[in-house]
């Protein structure tokens, strides 16, 4: 089976997270993406959180599967050429540098479309246009400045950032989406233009729920947050809500047998409306079906405490898998807290190929996460991450057509590789 963006080719400008989580995702759909690199450097992850000396770092591996590597001096005229010449055998250019520095390379929009019209220049910025624009961004920074962390925590506490990289793998999700849709355009205008995310953007189209309540508060207390049922007066923004639902049916995590030893003997629990019923009788409560203090949504709302106390007891009682499995038995909403070591050791997340182990000629055997959207017939599977300029010769051979006397020439002129020290010197 053919792979669903096969002979598209893509000129990987990125570093670090986002822009990478982007090119790798089209690379596990068949794109061939040629990653740009500085010569004796290369992207700055792979020598950091290193936990074996002198090899890629997990950093870099699990974001860069399924590439090729070529390093670049872009400073030097011969690797301004070969950069020149990849742009006009490239379909899409993906970028994640500082604002401008596309434009100091010599490379603007303007100059990009006069050496490739059907070129697609994909960007990702911390802020779009506005007082912020020029501000470097990382991920934690994209989710105080989307809104994920004001909402996130609980109420008496500081705001919190998620674990989850909404940020930065979070944008290159979405700029892969850009991408795609661009590429479609492409087919009929025949012409490329300009895909660009903002991390901030992104993130507050991720924490869209939160401003849905905003607007609620305008007309009255959000009524499924715990502080309504406390009796707590709601200010003027949406609050942090702790472990609360984020939609119109109450949950909560809540302990399971083991939680004093164990930090993840927990499980999420939803009072879904429709199976209340069913929640009263496994916990013991069958009289709460026909109480008017517990019988209707609305009522319950002032006592969602006491009710997740109530139920608390009952998963006290039980792991969270016993729990888990005589929920789901009765269609009651429910989820396991699950810790990275139980995910990474979960069967069927290696049989759908959600969890990969990827073999790298430096680092062994590795996990990796592998690609979560899955096509029926375009599967996708998971290659390892280049070493440095592992094929930079081939891509000049095989991308622009070059022979063996040009290569030596372009190598000579000190493109391909490191400047040596007593020349630095």
């Amino acid at each position: 089976m053919s792979k669903a963006l096969q002979g598209v080719r893509i000129l990987d400008f990125t570093h670090v997270q986002s822009g990478p989580t982007c090119t790798q995702l089209l690379a596990w759909f068949g794109a061939d993406v040629i990653k740009v690199e500085r010569p004796g450097a290369g992207d700055i992850t792979r020598g950091q959180l290193q936990d074996i000396p002198n090899v890629d770092s997990l950093y870099f591996t699990m974001l860069n599967h399924n590439k090729r590597s070529i390093t670049l001096d872009t400073k030097n005229p011969k690797g301004k050429e070969i950069l020149t010449a990849l742009m006009k055998a490239c379909d899409v250019l993906v970028e994640n540098f500082a604002p401008g520095v596309l434009d100091r390379m010599g490379f603007s929009w303007e100059a990009i479309q006069a050496i490739n019209p059907k070129l697609i220049v994909a960007s990702i910025k911390g802020f779009g246009p506005g007082p912020y624009e020029d501000c470097k961004v990382y991920e934690n920074i994209a989710q105080c400045a989307g809104g994920a962390a004001s909402t996130t925590g609980f109420r008496d506490g500081v705001p919190l950032v998620t674990g989850a990289q909404i940020g930065d793998s979070g944008t290159g999700l979405h700029l892969a989406l850009g991408i795609v849709t661009a590429l479609y355009h492409r087919t009929h205008s025949g012409v490329g233009q300009r895909v660009t995310v903002a991390m901030q953007d992104g993130v507050l189209n991720l924490a869209r729920v939160k401003l849905r309540d905003q607007q609620r508060l305008a007309h009255g207390p959000l009524k499924e947050y715990s502080q309504f049922g406390e009796g707590i007066p709601f200010g003027d923004a949406t609050p942090r809500a702790g472990n609360d639902s984020g939609g119109g049916q109450p949950g909560r995590i809540l302990k399971c047998k083991g939680w004093e030893s164990d930090p993840n003997a927990y499980i999420y629990f939803i009072t879904q409306a429709p199976v209340w019923d069913k929640i009263c009788d496994v916990i013991g409560e069958p009289d709460w079906k026909t109480h008017p203090d517990y019988a209707k949504p609305a009522a319950r709302l002032p006592r969602l405490n006491d009710i997740f106390a109530r139920i608390e007891q009952w998963t006290m009682a039980r792991t969270k898998f016993e729990a888990m499995e005589i929920l789901n038995g009765h269609d009651i909403p429910c989820g396991p807290i699950l810790s990275m070591k139980e995910l990474a050791e979960d069967r069927s997340l290696r049989a759908t190929g959600t969890v990969v182990e990827v073999d790298h000629p430096a680092r062994g055997k590795y996990l990796s996460v592998g690609n979560p959207i899955k096509l029926s017939a375009s599967p996708s599977d998971v290659a390892r991450s280049p070493l440095l300029g592992e094929h930079t010769e081939e891509i000049l051979r095989e991308v622009l057509g070059l022979g063996d006397a040009q290569v030596t020439d372009i190598r000579d002129s000190g493109a391909l590789d490191p400047p040596r020290k007593e020349a630095a010197e």
